[in-house]
This record gives structure tokens, sequence and C-alpha cells, in this order.
């Protein structure tokens, strides 16, 4: 007998005469999510300090502008919230009209990447240069394309009340769909993004209440898909080493191991309160690549110590309880469906994220969201984020 991840099936019955209006008595603004707002706000707003401690005195990546890094890391922000309050504007319920058009030009995008237009950055040909300084990174864009393409299929049935449950040709139309991205950015290669792609998908299923059958049978493919690709010698060398490095920390401290033990130092130096904002030692002496990207945590962790570090971990925290929260209140299965992915995206990064510098976890080369310097990842959090609010503006309202 076919098992199946239980949810309350009356929660997403057709509406009934309860219309997702704004009046003036129930405003766009009140109905916010405003814990969820804050914190992301000032997961970002913290970033731009930890970015600028990090770059102000790199003047080989600033142009001799200490402020460089600074004001783009706040532009991106001031960018991405105006992408959120677009988002909120059209609504995701609109958006799922539009899913099959930016599921297309997700993929135009991504194999723009494969073509001469694409650029290698830190081992990942993963990047349009755009020109100006300014890069896209179309592979985090996939991240929501693969959440809303899966949700409108797996959502459409059951939210028009034909079936209590995805059915199995529904549930494998979706993972087709998710699969063609995926595979295309293996090809980049870019193994961060994938193993991200490959939790929201499993989020995305759980959500929706598929068969569980389904669920196992990804993770044994995940697990078969890993070896053949380890055998097959399908990773880069690089790639290779950083996981030899995570295996054996100890390995070539100066070489392959270089990055995750220079992290470990900074990040055990802070102590309880830090070295306090501008005077890490290991920040300021430049002996942790990348601290500006993947790991800016390394940052928080010498110049705001265990304390700081914490209240950043709580922001993050916020953000998931209040996502899962939206998820569990909305009336649709689209709904929950759009924000579970949003979840298990959030919390597999940040988690992957944190867990690199703390070498807990393999470098993947995952930015942590809203902190990490890098426009296409800010842009594409606080899109998440604008989803996450039109989910919860658009509930029925009640009488």
């Amino acid at each position: 007998m076919t098992t199946r991840t239980t949810f309350s099936v009356s929660r997403y019955a057709p509406e009934r005469g309860a219309v997702a209006r704004l009046t003036a008595r129930d405003s766009v603004l009140r109905r916010l999510d405003w814990p969820i707002l804050l914190s992301a706000l000032a997961l970002s707003l913290i970033g731009s300090l930890l970015v600028w401690s990090a770059t102000r005195g790199r003047t080989e990546l600033n142009n001799g502008d200490p402020y460089y890094f600074l004001f783009r890391h706040l532009l991106n922000t001031g960018i991405g919230v105006a992408l959120m309050i677009g988002t909120v504007w059209l609504g995701h319920r609109t958006l799922r009209g539009a899913v099959p058009v930016l599921y297309g030009l997700s993929i135009v995008l991504i194999l723009a990447v494969l073509t001469p237009l694409g650029a290698t950055i830190n081992g990942a040909h993963a990047w349009i240069v755009i020109g100006g300084g300014f890069s896209l990174q179309p592979s985090e864009f996939v991240k929501i394309t693969i959440i809303l393409v899966m949700a409108m299929l797996l959502a459409s049935k059951v939210d028009a009340g034909d079936q209590l449950h995805p059915d199995h040709g529904t549930v494998a139309k979706a993972l087709v769909l998710a699969a063609l991205p995926m595979g295309i950015v293996m090809l980049m290669p870019d193994l961060g993004s994938v193993m991200v792609m490959i939790v929201i998908v499993l989020g995305v299923l759980l959500a929706s209440g598929a068969s569980n059958r389904w669920v196992l049978g990804l993770i044994g493919s995940g697990i078969a898909g890993a070896v053949l690709v380890t055998t097959l010698g399908m990773l880069d060398e690089y790639q290779i080493n950083r996981f030899a490095a995570f295996a054996n920390p100890d390995l070539d401290p100066s070489g392959v191991g270089y990055n995750t033990n220079q992290a470990r130092i900074a990040i055990g130096s802070g102590g309880l309160y830090g070295a306090g904002l501008f005077n890490g030692h290991q920040t300021s002496g430049q002996f942790v690549p990348e601290q500006q990207t993947d790991f800016v945590f390394t940052v928080a962790g010498e110049e705001l110590g265990f304390v700081g570090s914490g209240f950043i971990l709580l922001l993050l925290g916020i953000v998931l309880w209040r996502a899962c929260r939206i998820a569990r209140e909305t009336t649709e299965l689209y709904g929950t469906v759009v924000a579970a992915g949003i979840i298990a995206w959030f919390a597999f990064q940040s988690f992957e994220n944190i867990g690199m510098n703390l070498g807990i976890m393999p470098v993947a080369g995952l930015p942590l969201p809203f902190v990490s310097y890098g426009g296409s990842s800010m842009f594409a959090v606080w899109v998440a984020i604008g989803l996450l609010q039109s989910i919860r503006v658009q509930r029925p309202m009640t009488a």
C-alpha cells in the first residue's frame, strides 16, 4: 500500500467566497510578515559591515576605494528589496501563470553560461560577465524557477479539488522539469548549487504530499549519482581537493587545506565577544581567501565572537521559523509547496555555508543568504522573501 506524507487536505480545498482582496481595513502593510522582513534586512545590513571589514584593505580588489564593496553590497540589498516589493505587488498567483516563461528564460540563461558568454570564477564556469564589474550567476535564479514549476504542477489538481495528492504521473513530470536545469548546472560544473537544488526538490516533494516512494527513490538516486560522478571522474580537480581537505583537515594546510584551516583559526580567535569590528588580525591580514563571499562568516566569528555569530544564527532562525508559519497557515497547496521549497533552500544553504566555515562540511562555494557579497544571490533570496510575503498577504480574508 502506498504511503504518503500526512497533511490536512481540507486546507487545500478551493476557496469559497473568500477572495484575497486588500482593503483599507486590512492593508498590505498590515498583512506583511514583519519579523521575517526585518530579520532579512538586518542580515543584509550586518553583511554589509562584514563585507566592508573584509575588503576595505584589499586594494587589489577594491581599486583603491575602501568603500567599493560596502556601497555595492548596499546597492545589491536595495535592488533586492525592490525586487521583493515587485514580487509582492505581482503576487505569487500571478507569477504562477508566468512560470512557463520564467522556466524557459532560466534554461536560456544557464545554457548561455556554457557558451563564450560564460566566465569562470573560482573554478566554476557559472557566470555571465555583463560589463562594468557586474556579473550574473543564473543558477541562483534557477533555484526559484525549480520551486515555482514543481509547485505549479504538483498543486494544480489538488488546489482544483480534483485530487487529494499529486499522482505519480504529475510527480514524474515535475521531477523531469527539475532535472533538466540541474543537469545543465552540473555541466558548469557548479556542484554546490546542484546540492541546494536537490534539497529543494526533496522539500517540495515532502510538502506536496507525494508518495514517500518518490522521496526515498530520489534519495537513493542521489547517492547512486554521487558514486557514479566520483567513479567516472566527472569532478574537477579543485572539487576533489575540497572533499579531500574536508576528509582530512590536516591535509596540506598551506595548499588544498589552506582555506578551511585559516577559517577555523579566524573563528576560533574570536572567543566569546570577538576582537571588535575591523580589529580582526586574520581579516585585516587577509589570511582567509574569499572572505567577502563564501567565508564571510569567519569575519563574524573573529570580530563579533560567539555572541555576534549567534545573533546571525538567531536572525536566520527567525526567517526560517516565520517561513514555516507561512507554509502552515496558507489555504492552498501551491503556497505551501513554494514556501517549503524556500525553507529547504535557505536552511540547507545556511547550514552548508556556516558548516564549511567551521570545518564540519566540505567547501561547496555557496554564499550565506543575505550576508555574503554577491548580486545574483542577494536578488534571488529577496525575491524568495517576496514570494513568502505574497503567500501571507494573499491569504483569504476572514469575515
